[in-house]
């Protein structure tokens, strides 16, 4: 293990001061918002049941039958309010990104992914209990009666395509499945939604008349769709319209690693924050089809930007073979792996493999003080060590200190760490000495990030300091 250590420098100065307060103020809004952001996914389904029964329909119980039916309206209207705040939370709108990250928002929808389809299964199966009880039919000759009309063969087509979904989710499933093909069910989920409106109009009467309860319904479709398709289409096709991206030449730093040098007209209009990432694409023959997540490895100016890949599979090893010229859209850029989530007047980086991208570039961004950060690069083997001389350089200019760990993990022990430093009785705590005075911005492989974050927390470092950037 080689380091290049600095002087920590004078004691913080009024600038620091200031920054410090302006994290402080930056978390609190931060903390605020998600909670804000969470109580209006409960509110909105509180208001979505108390609309129902202020509706007149609850009058209507008279016996076992109309409990158990109304029972399934219930769990249908919640089951669809859910459904369209997770349409909401993965439209990828700016400021649930801001607030939380984009990771925590498609988190959560994911959360109330299971949820949401239980509650459309049991809306459909209380209703055919309900209406077994006041038809007198056979459980089975009742669902063959719900098959009749064509609102209620479009309500079972959007359970149906609800559950290809969640099938697709399964962790074992989801990895068979390449990612394209796992992107494009999950458009199904779009769907599946629409296609339970005309039962909603009708056999729910959800949607139909002037009440309260309508309006309710409809500013909520419109919102969660019109978040999708402002958010997700509309603005990256007119920002992309608007930057004119494309390819000036593709660079290979180490084997498997390579840098992608873009040029574009207004890129510092973008916003971009060290340590983000935006969604690519690149107009080639073979690679149009495939949209990719990558993190600028620096931060763009006006006409240049840079992407570091690092080759996984065969769509990232296509763009290796990029040609100049290649036209190149974008969705972004998103994340809060940025400086802006600070709290703590020093900064702490663990980095490895590929997870040198966004903490390159969140470094070129920081506005350092005199041996506020310290910077743990991590690598297998000398072949991993790309970027770190641009990394390197962008600490020591502002006295900060490097510390270089380069080897195998130990076999048989769950260590982030090498071998090495191991058998030298290294922590997180000896390679980083004022830990417990930062913000710890850790990125790398998923497992191993784990175990630095795990390390972390057992030295006393409060969660909201801990800010991860996972990498396959």
């Amino acid at each position: 293990m080689s380091s290049t250590i600095r002087s920590n420098g004078p004691s913080p100065s009024v600038r620091e001061a200031t920054a410090q307060r302006d994290r402080v103020r930056s978390l609190r809004r931060r903390e605020r918002a998600e909670v804000v952001l969470v109580a209006a996914c409960l509110v909105s389904v509180i208001v979505a049941v108390m609309l129902f029964l202020t509706s007149g329909r609850p009058a209507q119980i008279a016996d076992l039958a109309s409990a158990v039916t109304a029972a399934g309206i219930v769990t249908g209207l919640v089951g669809s309010d859910l459904l369209l705040l997770m349409l909401v939370l993965a439209a990828r709108i700016p400021w649930v990104d801001r607030t939380f990250g984009q990771d925590a928002a498609i988190r959560l929808h994911r959360r109330l992914g299971k949820p949401a389809v239980y509650l459309i299964l049991g809306h459909g199966a209380l209703i055919i209990v309900g209406y077994s009880l006041r038809d007198g039919l056979s459980l089975w000759h009742q669902t063959l009666s719900l098959f009749s009309g064509a609102d209620m063969l479009l309500a079972w087509l959007g359970t149906g395509l609800l559950l290809v979904v969640v099938v697709t989710s399964l962790v074992v499933v989801r990895r068979r499945l390449a990612h394209e093909v796992w992107h494009a069910v999950h458009l199904v989920s779009y769907a599946a939604v629409l296609v339970a409106v005309p039962h909603q109009l009708s056999a729910g009467q959800v949607l139909a008349g002037s009440t309260v309860q309508t309006f309710y319904w409809i500013c909520l479709y419109v919102l969660a769709f019109g978040s999708i398709a402002w958010f997700r289409f509309a603005a990256p096709l007119l920002a992309t319209d608007e930057h004119q991206l494309r390819v000036t030449a593709v660079e290979p730093l180490s084997p498997g690693v390579f840098s992608i040098h873009l040029s574009g007209r207004d890129l510092s209009r973008l916003g971009v924050r060290g340590g983000q990432y935006a969604i690519w694409r690149f107009w080639s023959r073979r690679t149009w089809w495939h949209a990719h997540p990558i993190s600028f490895s620096a931060v763009p100016i006006d006409t240049e930007a840079r992407l570091t890949v690092r080759a996984l599979g065969a769509g990232t090893k296509r763009l290796a073979r990029l040609k100049a010229g290649t036209k190149v859209s974008f969705a972004g850029p998103y994340g809060i792996f940025t400086d802006a989530a600070r709290t703590a007047p020093r900064l702490a980086v663990v980095a490895a493999g590929i997870g040198i991208t966004p903490a390159r570039a969140l470094l070129e961004d920081t506005d350092l003080a005199r041996g506020e950060a310290t910077v743990v690069l991590r690598a297998t083997d000398r072949s991993q060590v790309f970027l770190w001389d641009e990394t390197e350089r962008l600490v020591e200019q502002s006295g900060g200190a490097v510390v270089e760990m380069i080897g195998r993990r130990p076999s048989g022990q769950s260590s982030w760490m090498s071998a090495d430093a191991v058998t030298r009785g290294a922590s997180i705590v000896a390679v980083l000495p004022d830990l417990l005075d930062s913000d710890l911005f850790v990125c790398g492989p998923g497992d191993w990030a784990d175990l630095v974050v795990g390390e972390a927390r057992a030295a006393g470092l409060p969660e909201r300091r801990i800010h991860v950037e996972k990498f396959v």
